[in-house]
């Protein structure tokens, strides 16, 4: 009995312990258990916020891919197979003997060292898409036999893909939209956008609800003004009634001119009207990577975006179309792309225009291309010459460097009303090449440059604090040329001297080296959504992969050494990407297949331009030695030759069966259009061959040179063979531009001191009563100094202006490219000295030539410096 009782009371005095103890290992375990499972569901939800985050990412570019091409369907006429001439070939990539190019952009120019300045004023859009017709046919021998061109072993060769040629068909203009100064009401938003010059304030009214950057919706704001500029000449004028002749002063000498023997009275004092056709901007030809960084991305709506000249250009490779942001005045000179992947900014130098000549920058919405912030137009004194938004911060924040002495860094808020600059300093005495803002670490912005690379700190009281990178002594680069980071936010940098240093974040002392990637500098460093980094170099042209570590992975490329050197590499779809090169051409491909031309341009200054006398292509002809075939239609290059030469003018035969090239040395060249075989090659003189005219029955050949004489040759056997008649003597300048007469008997010229001189074909003699040149039918109107252009001239105009002339086919327009950047449109004839036009900018450069396609649907202009063509519309 006793027992029993102890028993009990030992287990009555251990139960209370021995509760707490289940009690506290329950409770442990289910605060273990719910940690774990809160821990579990933290980790889910944070995967589902990327998720999230990336399908909104994803949603952003769907919408705007369907924008785009619900707008291309919207005003597309019926497909319509395209005229095929007989240099034309496949679709696809165009095989080219020097350099094959596809597709490139436009713009108007100016004489600067830049490439000068200009107003930008480019109504344009363009239609439907034309699919590429006009390319060349492979190396096959079979293709010698086809009516296309063989293309000759280049070093630019890239095969393309044999099509059946289409039949032929009219090739005027297929573009059926509004004009670009017509209102886009709401209902009509869903227009094709080829360019800023499709909007005004009454299709996009601003609105400070949609500038914030998280909306697509941002694509409401007003939009800078583009139309076309009215403009006339104002300059002293005399009419002789008596005689029928103007007398006009250029430069305060008199040049009296003849107007036709059956003229009605002139009054000097009113008022000619513009042209009812306008020019719309359809496409630019070119690139600029010779000089310029990170300046091609891939945007969500499919596009890549780039610049030439003055023209940011949206370039969908797959469809083959462009669309154009014209709001700059002068040299576009970097981009940046909003971490939304649908703002970008753009930066541009000082222009030499009155009108928004400042260097500045702007922000615009890549949909819709309207302007969203202009910043910079009193701080920035030269040019803007790197630009990164923030990116940790969701983009409110955007940093540029000035290109001036002492390279300012700028920090705005673009977004702010006032556009407001919160913190500006010296950057640095030595060239600052890149500018990045850190993925990872807010107010944290990385540049580099000669000699250099800094860390800079935005603190809360908006001033900005540098710490420069510390490098060994032996490994101090001249300049580092690139930035990059990797998924840790650790700095990556490539430099001059071919190696790869990786910078611990929030640090600035290196991590890790990677020595000798590439032979020479490394242009660019490209990190992949996968965490891989690609590097190009800007000599040995190639790509190299590395891991997320930096560890090599054995996969690298080489790009073709025509194409020119690695300047930058852009993420594209899949495994693509695109490439951007230093002799200005874009490639896309994948490191596995290899890589094809989308874009390729001339890479020196462009003065050499002629139509075909039938079909829908010309010739350019630049300093670069490179001549080289394009279809209009196609917007492609059907071939590129090295002529070895550096080339100032070129012409077609009158029957399209041979181009003659002039070039700097004296020397010209004749080439047959389909074998591009070298017909014939004389040498005039020492001086460069200014212009070269064929006559309109193909029997006489004129070369106007520097040294003050134009050369006449008979021409033989097919424009195979040609003999000098003799040279024309009586300029006491340099030989600017030259016309035939209808009837081949006569040539009239313009020199460099404002002379218009009448010549006899085929005695080589000088016609010294201009009097009895007065009724003389022109073929062309080339000559800008003549009766029929008077009106062309401005007030206080310099004879050498107008760098170029051109007369429609129709006699109804006449086209001219002049030192400050513009394309000015007139009706024909232009007696009134007093003559309205539409002015167009682009061109950032002086606009060397211009040039009608033969059924005049089409203008067609270059630039110098710039190095751009533009084909615009003519509507």
């Amino acid at each position: 009995m006793d027992n029993h009782q102890d028993s009990r009371s030992s287990r009555a005095s251990d139960s209370p312990g021995d509760t707490m103890n289940d009690v506290y290992n329950a409770w442990y375990e289910m605060l273990e258990g719910e940690g774990a499972g809160l821990a579990a569901r933290v980790a889910e939800l944070e995967v589902r916020c990327a998720r999230q985050a990336e399908e909104l990412l994803c949603l952003r570019s769907t919408l705007a891919d369907a924008l785009r091409r619900l707008n291309a369907l919207e005003g597309r006429a019926p497909p319509t197979t395209q005229k095929n001439g007989t240099y034309t070939g496949s679709t696809g990539t165009p095989t080219r003997e020097v350099r094959m190019r596809q597709p490139s952009y436009r713009e108007t120019a100016k004489r600067t060292s830049s490439y000068g300045s200009s107003v930008s004023s480019l109504p344009q859009r363009r239609g439907p898409q034309h699919q590429s017709t006009g390319s060349l046919q492979s190396d096959s021998p079979a293709s010698s036999s086809s009516l296309s061109p063989a293309p000759s072993p280049s070093p630019r060769a890239t095969p393309a893909p044999h099509l059946a040629p289409h039949p032929p068909q009219p090739y005027r203009s297929r573009n059926n939209s509004t004009s670009s100064n017509q209102s886009a009401s709401p209902a009509n938003l869903t227009k094709r956008w080829n360019s800023t010059g499709d909007f005004n304030a009454q299709g996009l009214t601003a609105n400070s609800r949609f500038t914030t950057t998280k909306s697509l919706l941002n694509l409401y704001s007003k939009p800078s003004q583009n139309g076309p500029i009215l403009k006339h000449g104002t300059h002293t004028c005399q009419y002789n009634e008596e005689e029928g002749s103007m007398r006009m002063f250029l430069r305060g000498r008199p040049v009296v001119l003849y107007g036709p023997s059956d003229l009605d009275g002139l009054d000097p004092g009113k008022v000619a009207p513009p042209p009812q056709n306008k020019l719309k901007l359809e496409w630019v030809y070119g690139y600029r990577g010779k000089d310029c960084r990170n300046n091609l991305y891939l945007l969500p709506t499919g596009e890549i975006v780039y610049f030439v000249a003055a023209v940011v250009v949206l370039l969908n490779v797959e469809e083959q179309c462009q669309r154009h942001y014209t709001g700059h005045t002068d040299d576009v000179k970097c981009l940046s792309i909003h971490p939304n992947k649908l703002i970008v900014a753009s930066g541009q130098c000082a222009g030499h225009d009155r009108v928004d000549a400042r260097p500045h920058v702007r922000v615009w919405n890549s949909v819709s291309l309207a302007t969203l912030a202009v910043l910079g137009g009193s701080q920035i004194e030269r040019g803007v010459a790197a630009l990164s938004f923030s990116r940790a911060d969701g983009g409110s924040l955007l940093a540029a460097v000035d290109d001036a002495p002492d390279h300012t860094i700028s920090v705005w808020d673009w977004q702010r009303p006032d556009k407001h600059c919160l913190a500006d300093t010296k950057c640095s005495v030595d060239t600052v090449v890149a500018v990045e803002f850190h993925p990872l670490d807010r107010n944290q912005i990385v540049t580099c440059g000669k000699n250099h690379i800094a860390f800079w700190t935005l603190d809360q009281t908006n001033m900005l604090y540098k710490r420069m990178g510390v490098f060994e002594s032996r490994d101090k680069p001249k300049y580092v040329t690139c930035l990059g980071f990797n998924p840790n936010g650790d700095v990556l940098s490539g430099d001059s001297n071919g190696n790869i240093i990786v910078w611990g974040r929030g640090t600035n002392t290196i991590l890790k080296m990677v020595r000798g990637v590439h032979e020479g500098s490394i242009f660019t460093l490209c990190c992949l959504k996968d965490g891989s980094v690609l590097s190009g170099g800007g000599k040995d042209g190639r790509v190299v992969m590395f891991d997320s570590e930096m560890n090599a992975t054995g996969m690298e490329n080489v790009i073709e050494g025509h194409y020119g050197g690695v300047r930058v590499v852009a993420e594209g779809r899949g495994s693509q990407i695109y490439i951007g090169t230093t002799k200005n051409c874009i490639l896309h491909g994948d490191l596995q297949l290899g890589f094809t031309p989308a874009v390729l341009g001339h890479v020196d200054e462009l003065w050499g331009l002629a139509t075909h006398p039938t079909l829908p292509q010309f010739v350019t002809a630049g300093w670069d030695r490179l001549l080289q075939l394009w279809d209009g239609l196609s917007h492609s290059t059907v071939w590129s030759k090295d002529i070895e030469e550096r080339a100032q003018c070129c012409a077609w035969a009158s029957d399209g069966s041979a181009v003659a090239v002039g070039a700097l040395s004296g020397r010209w060249l004749v080439f047959e259009p389909a074998s591009r075989d070298l017909l014939a090659a004389h040498h005039d003189g020492n001086e460069p061959i200014q212009t070269i005219q064929y006559s309109p029955d193909n029997k006489y050949v004129a070369l106007g040179s520097r040294d003050n004489f134009i050369y006449i040759y008979q021409v033989d056997d097919n424009c195979s063979r040609y003999s000098r008649l003799g040279k024309c003597l009586g300029h006491s300048s340099y030989i600017t531009h030259l016309d035939w007469s209808e009837d081949s008997q006569y040539i009239r010229s313009n020199s460099g001191d404002y002379e218009l001189l009448y010549w006899n074909a085929t005695t080589c003699r000088q016609i010294t009563n201009p009097t009895s040149m007065r009724d003389v039918v022109w073929a062309t109107n080339h000559c800008p100094i003549t009766f029929t252009t008077i009106g062309v001239w401005p007030e206080g105009a310099d004879g050498t202006d107008i760098n170029s002339c051109t007369k429609s086919h129709d006699g109804r327009l006449v086209a001219t490219g002049d030192d400050f950047g513009k394309v000015k449109l007139y009706a024909y004839p232009v007696t009134q000295p007093k003559s309205l036009c539409h002015a167009y900018g682009g061109h950032s450069s002086h606009v060397t030539c211009v040039r009608f396609l033969p059924d005049d649907s089409r203008l067609l202009s270059t630039g110098g410096l710039d190095t751009a063509i533009a084909q615009w519309i003519v509507d």
